[in-house]
């Protein structure tokens, strides 16, 4: 039977545990790690294959995940881009009416704001008149160019048949000066035949005073005649005059022709003006130029707008995409129509896209103030290159993404 022992005895070697010896678990301890992780799993070959099978595991794991991130470039320097349209006057003058509301979307052609229209409806009324100036002033310049053609003909062959009508007195004139020349001669050999007969008295006195009569008519006659000539030859430089003057019919045509034609473009100027005016009218009314979402409102009633001056910003939702700002060492195999996994901060989920173009430049270079690394100490730094990455479509029926949101892609490199 085992030795009993008071309760003093079994205090004290729970105290002091060496009085007795260590307990059998201590021993049982110290001698496996005599033993140490070898003779352990020696001992234990399902704890040795259960660490064989966790370390092939982890190498055929971290394969797998070396090939996934392999062929995969992703950045969280990404967000949502868009076209964003700021809409503005084209005309000056006071607002009268908004129709939009903040953040409300709007189909293209939408009315958004409109202007006073009177005074452009003035001008477009003192344009018509001006025009209406214009085509009756052409109208008759059209009409003074047939009525300058039919003068100038006419007046031509008028100048002709005077011209011809005065040289024909010229010949007759011309005939009767040598008639008279013919007769006076004549008559001047009868005078001196007379004078000798008159010598002689062969003749009586009043013969020969007969003959110094005669004598005197013919040479009045030829003088007579001189004259008629001269001024029939007058005539024919008047008329010479004369068809020179209608020889510049077809110049004055020509410039009647010039002056309808300047009437013409008087009538072009004026109907440009009144299209001008009509424009200025119609743009009296802002419209959205496409469908979008209106935001950024900077236009009140009764306010003075000038032509240029920012009243809204229109987004166009159905054509957004995302701007990723990879590094430039993550480009080496990029390239357009990769597909790409584009998850959405926002919401929470993955939307599919594609690599659509890479930027001509890095981000740095497109920036207001690019760096100099032409001077002072050099320190390389990885650039960053924009790429444009678009969304399949029906990505996003909705339309819930919105410029500027925060996206991650991840662009497969190996498609």
């Amino acid at each position: 039977m085992p030795e009993s022992r008071n309760p003093q005895e079994q205090e004290l070697e729970l105290q002091d545990p060496d009085l007795h010896g260590p307990w059998p678990e201590e021993e049982d301890t110290k001698v496996t790690r005599k033993k140490g992780l070898k003779g352990y799993l020696r001992e234990h070959p399902l704890v040795r294959l259960a660490l064989i099978a966790g370390l092939i595991l982890v190498v055929v794991g971290g394969i797998f995940v070396w090939r996934y991130y392999a062929v995969r470039e992703s950045t969280d320097d990404a967000q949502v881009d868009g076209h964003i349209t700021p809409i503005s006057s084209r005309v000056s003058g006071t607002v009268t009416a908004v129709r939009f509301k903040d953040n409300q979307y709007v189909e293209a052609g939408a009315v958004l704001a409109e202007l006073d229209p009177r005074d452009y409806q003035v001008a477009v009324d003192r344009a018509k008149a001006e025009l209406a100036d214009a085509e009756a002033s052409a109208s008759a310049a059209r009409t003074n160019v047939p009525i300058a053609h039919i003068s100038t003909a006419s007046g031509i062959e008028t100048a002709q048949a005077n011209r011809n009508a005065s040289q024909q007195e010229v010949d007759a004139a011309t005939a009767r000066l040598r008639e008279a020349r013919a007769n006076y001669d004549k008559v001047a050999k009868d005078l001196e035949r007379m004078k000798q007969l008159i010598a002689k008295d062969e003749v009586s006195r009043q013969q020969y005073d007969a003959t110094v009569a005669s004598e005197q008519g013919a040479r009045a006659t030829v003088e007579a005649a001189q004259a008629a000539v001269a001024t029939a030859q007058s005539h024919v430089a008047q008329a010479d005059a004369a068809v020179r003057n209608a020889q510049t019919g077809p110049q004055q045509v020509r410039v009647t022709e010039a002056r309808a034609g300047s009437a013409q473009a008087a009538v072009e100027k004026a109907q440009a003006t009144l299209a001008q005016a009509m424009l200025n009218l119609q743009y009296c009314t802002i419209r959205a130029p496409q469908a979008g979402i209106v935001s950024k409102r900077t236009v009140e009633v009764g306010q003075t707008i000038q032509p240029g001056q920012p009243l809204v910003a229109l987004v166009d939702l159905s054509d957004l995409y995302v701007t990723a700002n990879f590094k430039e060492n993550q480009l080496k195999s990029m390239r357009p129509g990769q597909p790409a996994q584009i998850h959405v901060d926002a919401f929470d989920r993955d939307l599919k896209g594609h690599v659509d173009s890479i930027g001509g430049a890095t981000g740095g270079k497109f920036s207001l103030l690019p760096a100099d690394n032409a001077t002072g100490n050099f320190v390389k730094v990885v650039q960053r290159v924009p790429v444009k990455l678009v969304f399949d479509a029906g990505e996003d029926p909705e339309h819930k993404l919105r410029p500027g949101m925060s996206v991650v892609p991840t662009v497969r490199t190996d498609r």
